[in-house]
């Protein structure tokens, strides 16, 4: 509800900001119903009762109303003033990535009013738990202190391509997530199922987004070509159907403990709350230590020999 709440915010402060990373949220059933529902428990009494007390009826039934909205519009109150304030600043820490300028606190102050200054930590987390979840950046301070920062990918996933680039927004903040789903349903994902969670996301097949662009195009072209995924034809399947899995980029670049931190983090627990996943990333892990080991020990050994054993000097020869 936290981030559905953030996009709203987003939505009315800045459409351009962070449109189509958070799914719009449903208008409220009961905004419309309770007032309807309270004529209609009530008709009936109304229409039993002598003529005398109808006039109270119907001031029962106009009380009863005004009470049921009174309590709706207490149901869809909009979100804190924080969450609007972490709206605009996110709007700002975009610009500022697509045309490359230094970001200083002392400009993201000037955005908002001076009684807002002792709040503005709590903003700033806002801001920057949202840039991190929706597009894959990670705000950091350049040097401890500083007071200016800078977006880096938090899971190096942010091609070269996104960031030589100064007019597009990255788009592979959501290759995480669907990494993610690929790994949650034992390391494939069927066309289906990927879609069903984008769906979730407020993004559709044939539709275009506002960040993604063409999202079929993107998951199975762009990453495609980019390593990232895999494409293919599920074998037997009738009808045809097709599946994903991580392509070699995505092993390269991340693992499966960065995306259990991930989902971890989304759901404010530990990686370990995911037992089997975790089991299976412990051991991925440490079969890529013995790989890294292996590579530096054969380094040292050639380093080693290439001390002892000195190239001859063809001339020294002579």
């Amino acid at each position: 509800m936290e981030t559905k709440d953030l996009g709203d915010a987003q939505a009315a402060a800045s459409p351009a900001s962070t449109s189509g990373s958070v799914p719009p949220g449903p208008p409220t059933a009961d905004a419309g119903q309770k007032p309807q529902g309270a004529e209609a428990t009530t008709s009936p009494v109304a229409e039993a009762s002598p003529p005398r007390s109808k006039a109270r009826g119907r001031r029962q039934v106009k009380e009863h109303k005004n009470s049921s909205q009174a309590s709706t519009s207490a149901k869809t109150a909009p979100p804190d003033p924080l969450t609007k304030k972490a709206a605009v600043l996110i709007h700002f820490l975009l610009e500022k990535f697509k045309m490359k300028e230094p970001i200083r606190r002392i400009d993201m102050l000037k955005l908002f009013h001076k009684r807002y200054k002792t709040r503005f930590p709590e903003i700033l987390r806002r801001a920057a738990e949202c840039m991190e979840l929706a597009f894959g950046l990670e705000l950091k301070e350049v040097k401890p202190n500083g007071y200016s920062y800078t977006l880096v990918s938090k899971i190096g996933l942010v091609s070269d391509e996104v960031l030589s680039s100064s007019c597009e927004l990255p788009k592979n903040g959501l290759l995480m997530p669907l990494l993610s789903v690929i790994y949650l349903n034992g390391n494939r994902a069927s066309e289906a199922d990927v879609w069903e969670f984008l769906n979730v996301l407020g993004i559709y097949d044939g539709k275009q987004h506002v960040i993604f662009g063409d999202p079929r195009k993107l998951i199975t072209e762009e990453w495609v070509q980019q390593n990232y995924l895999v494409y293919r034809q599920i074998p037997d399947s009738d009808p045809l159907s097709y599946e994903f899995l991580w392509g070699s980029r995505a092993y390269t670049e991340t693992s499966k403990m960065k995306v259990l931190e991930f989902l971890a983090k989304i759901n404010s627990t530990i990686p370990s709350a995911f037992p089997f996943h975790y089991a299976e990333a412990l051991r991925e892990e440490e079969k890529r230590s013995r790989g890294r080991s292996l590579v530096r020990s054969r380094a040292v050994a050639r380093a080693t020999a290439c001390s002892k054993f000195p190239p001859r000097d063809p001339s020294s020869a002579q």
